[in-house]
């Protein structure tokens, strides 16, 4: 594998809309498109030193040297196709060879109404402080719903915007705000000291690719607590697993204190999943909001409440922007989005799912 021939490769993925492209050694090169997973039929099944080559070149982009052949694990870095894309590559060991999936990074952030997002996401981005946590599983849009975020603050508020990221994906461009993006490895050595750094650097707003661990979790409520707007990500199915998940981080001795401090600092969470759209051709996001209202505010504070949610959600749609999953799949149904099959598949509640479809 040469740099013309991955350029090739990277290149017909960009035009054909795929989200990632799959360099795995016994498999000709695979492109995820609209979420179905389809190998490049005419290019032989790749060799070790094919992987091998690719994550080279990658590496030499990057004026990085790593030996791939003894105490390599895995890294993630970005790659530049420069006037074409970028993409956010993974490269990784498995069963002794070198593997690499690269997601396709666009270079323009998209805004909320061009990814069929719900407008209520621009207020909720401008809230002056507290937590903010976009959820979902991998691939379904939480990185490009935070971009898209921040482009709304670039384009509306005068702010100091620092993002944490591994490795930086989206580029921003200079807008209202200053956006200053630090990758981890290169710019700082972990998320604990970008954020520990961060709260002296006179920021607005703190974007934080991802709650891993407890230390991430702790300095991002502390920060939200002292008047700084936090966004960062998890990987959580929904909005009550979300606030179960981020507890349930620290150690049971602790968890009564961080649910009150939650029941303060949260302002929303938002989780997606992608749909495939019902012409087959692209993916719809269902988008579920939680908003903090005092009543919500006391369901994340007592323990045993959380089932609560649900409902408070539901009735307060049209009063404070929320929506629960079922409620917005029911509506991509009826406007001819999705199919009802996949609506089935996506949703929370298929029982009561369908009974809605039964009174529409």
């Amino acid at each position: 594998m040469d740099l013309a021939s991955l350029h090739k490769l990277l290149l017909f993925g960009i035009e054909k809309g795929v989200s990632d492209i799959h360099f795995e050694v016994g498999y000709p090169p695979h492109y995820r498109l609209s979420g179905e997973l389809l190998g490049v039929t005419k290019v032989p099944a790749l060799r070790p030193d094919d992987t091998r080559a690719v994550a080279r070149l990658i590496l030499e982009a990057r004026a990085a040297t790593l030996d791939l052949d003894r105490s390599f694990r895995e890294l993630d870095v970005t790659y530049d196709l420069p006037g074409s894309g970028r993409f956010r590559a993974s490269i990784f060991r498995q069963r002794g060879q070198i593997g690499v999936v690269l997601r396709h990074i666009p270079y323009r952030v998209k805004s909320f109404a061009e990814l069929n997002l719900p407008p209520i996401l621009g207020e909720i981005s401008e809230s002056r402080r507290g937590l903010v946590l976009v959820t979902g599983a991998t691939g379904n849009g939480k990185t490009t719903t935070i971009a898209s975020m921040v482009r709304h603050l670039n384009e509306t508020r005068r702010a100091h915007i620092v993002t944490i990221e591994d490795p930086v994906e989206f580029v921003f461009e200079p807008g209202k705000c200053i956006i200053i993006q630090r990758e981890l490895q290169t710019d700082t050595p972990s998320f604990r000291d970008a954020l520990t750094a961060v709260l002296r650097q006179d920021p607005d707003v703190i974007v934080v690719g991802e709650v891993r661990d407890v230390q991430t979790a702790e300095i991002c409520l502390e920060a939200a607590e002292t008047g700084h707007l936090v966004i960062s990500a998890l990987h959580t199915h929904d909005t009550t697993s979300t606030i179960q998940r981020f507890v349930g981080l620290f150690a049971p001795t602790d968890q009564d204190q961080v649910r009150e401090r939650l029941g303060d600092a949260l302002q929303a969470v938002v989780s997606i999943r992608l749909l495939v759209a019902r012409s087959g051709r692209g993916r719809v996001p269902a988008v579920e909001v939680l908003r903090m209202t005092r009543t919500v505010r006391e369901c994340v504070r007592t323990a045993g409440r959380l089932g609560d949610i649900a409902e408070l959600m539901r009735r307060g749609r049209d009063l404070y922007g929320m929506q629960l999953f079922d409620q917005q799949l029911l509506e991509l149904v009826n406007s001819g989005q999705i199919t009802l099959e996949a609506a089935m598949y996506a949703c929370s509640n298929p029982e009561e799912f369908e009974r809605s479809m039964t009174i529409e």
